[in-house]
């Protein structure tokens, strides 16, 4: 092997990831569309079902980690997943293609969007933990090689809203049927290549298959997780003070309990070495600032959408360009500047300069507080039945862009170096843990949408929303918090990696 080039099984990932992301971001595309447009729910409702929905997304990979850790392995999870997805698209496709029978269509869509979580939570940790298992332990080119996987990943991020908000969103609510068929049949492509291919490509440097069965685990390494009952009765604690106290609603609570109490249950394991427990902690510390960045980036699918759908001009050379295709913006933009940042952590990697994990990722949460306060400048003002160039929603997903690649990529490869063997799909999945009490969190943000009609204005945090400028500075002021805490953690997160870049 070339110590510069990439095993073969990273570009058989590569391709697997692009059409399952092709399937999640197709459906994503027009899913809020969907909702307002074809089932009429109003924006509100609409963002709390995009915020549960992906926030279910991300934290469902706890089970799939725990699943392929123990019993079947990378491979059989990511199979079922696959067909879980597959399964979960299809049933979106009839719940549109019957959208005006709500008694038919609604349990549909809620029956499909199940299958979809569930179908995640055992692909999503299990084929990104396969990327770091490709390389040998403390090889320079993982950082490199996460940031192609994740050029993948948005080569089907792009593609995924331009054919699915073409077949779907077309002004027409009886067309987003078609959109939601293409993201089944991508998500069927996907799980057909890794099938094919895995046995040839998906192998260690020394040729042997990665994400088989695990051996039959002994009575001993059977206990190896601390007792069950006394953090399922903290989560049961935790449940009922989110839900009787923060009125999240059952999901909500679910959600924001479980991302609590299951990473406090591993790291409890009295089988960690002191290292491995402040190893762990780095990816606790950092999960939790990530909340912050989903939070806001996830903000993309709802109300960014509708901001683009409402307040944008979509006009270019005569023609109107369908809203779904902005979240194509974001992708494009990974696909030309990965390459760049690759080849520059690679470069500073060889010369000892590279930033740490946690100063990369604050860069990230710095570069998307600019986004925001740039689009938050476009809109103070302006009038409610105006709209603004569309200039200003691409340079907001720019420099998004830019804190993406800072943060994402690097925090993926950061997990797989710092997770301890047998814990790698486990916290792998506590990684997406994070990301799911984000995308809830975006969701009930998103509710906070500014809207005319309504007779009152939304409130946050005691904080008057009465427009756009009021709504984008809150994440202005979330994320470039965040971005100026992490900055100063970073030393001391270092010292607790104990040599781990």
């Amino acid at each position: 092997m070339n110590p510069t080039g990439h095993p073969k099984g990273l570009y058989l990932l590569f391709f697997t990831e692009m059409w399952e992301r092709f399937s999640y971001y197709g459906m994503r595309a027009i899913f809020t569309l969907f909702m307002i447009k074809a089932l009429l729910f109003d924006k509100a409702l609409a963002s709390e079902i995009y915020g549960s929905y992906t926030g279910l997304v991300y934290l469902t990979p706890l089970i799939g980690g725990y699943v392929a850790d123990r019993y079947w392995g990378n491979r059989r999870a990511i199979l079922a997943g696959g067909i879980l997805m597959a399964i979960g698209h299809f049933c979106m496709f009839l719940s549109a293609a019957n959208y005006s029978d709500i008694a038919f269509a609604q349990p549909m869509l809620f029956l499909g969007l199940g299958f979809l979580i569930f179908g995640n939570g055992f692909f999503k940790p299990n084929i990104s933990t396969m990327v770091g298992q490709l390389y040998p332990e403390g090889d320079q080119r993982i950082d490199a090689a996460f940031t192609i996987f994740y050029m993948g990943i948005n080569l089907g991020a792009f593609l995924a809203p331009l054919v699915c908000g073409a077949l779907g969103d077309t002004g027409n609510p009886a067309d987003f049927k078609w959109g939601f068929l293409a993201a089944g049949i991508g998500m069927i492509i996907s799980i057909l290549s890794f099938e094919l291919l895995k046995n040839k490509l998906i192998v260690t440097p020394a040729g042997e298959g990665i994400g088989l069965v695990p051996e039959k685990k002994s009575p001993q390494d059977n206990k190896i997780a601390a007792p069950a009952m006394p953090f399922i009765a903290a989560a049961v604690v935790l449940f009922a003070a989110f839900y009787a106290f923060m009125e999240l609603g059952i999901i909500g609570s679910a959600i924001f309990s479980v991302t609590i109490i299951g990473p406090v249950a591993i790291i409890a394991d009295k089988t960690l070495t002191s290292i491995e427990k402040q190893r762990i902690g780095v990816i606790y510390i950092l999960a939790f600032f990530v909340i912050f960045f989903w939070a806001a980036f996830e903000q993309a699918g709802a109300s960014l959408t509708f901001f683009a759908e409402e307040q944008t001009d979509r006009n270019l050379f005569g023609t109107e360009i369908p809203t779904s295709f902005f979240q194509s913006i974001n992708a494009v933009l990974i696909i030309v500047l990965a390459p760049l940042f690759a080849l520059i952590w690679t470069f500073l990697g060889q010369r000892n300069w590279e930033p740490s994990s946690p100063a990369k990722q604050a860069l990230g949460l710095l570069f998307l507080s600019i986004g925001y306060c740039v689009i938050a400048f476009g809109v103070k003002g302006i009038d409610p039945a105006t709209k603004v160039s569309m200039m200003w929603l691409f340079s907001l997903y720019l420099l998004h862009t830019i804190g993406e690649l800072c943060l994402s990529p690097i925090g993926l490869a950061m997990v797989v170096k710092l997770s301890p063997a047998k814990f790698a799909s486990l916290l792998m999945g506590v990684w997406f843990s994070s990301m799911a009490a984000a995308s809830k969190f975006a969701g009930m943000l998103s509710a906070l949408y500014p809207d005319p009609a309504l007779p009152e204005a939304p409130v946050f945090a005691g904080f008057e929303i009465t427009g756009l400028y009021d709504f984008f500075m809150i994440f202005v002021i979330l994320s470039g918090l965040a971005a100026i805490i992490l900055f100063a953690l970073t030393k001391t997160l270092q010292k607790m990696m104990h040599g781990m870049q």
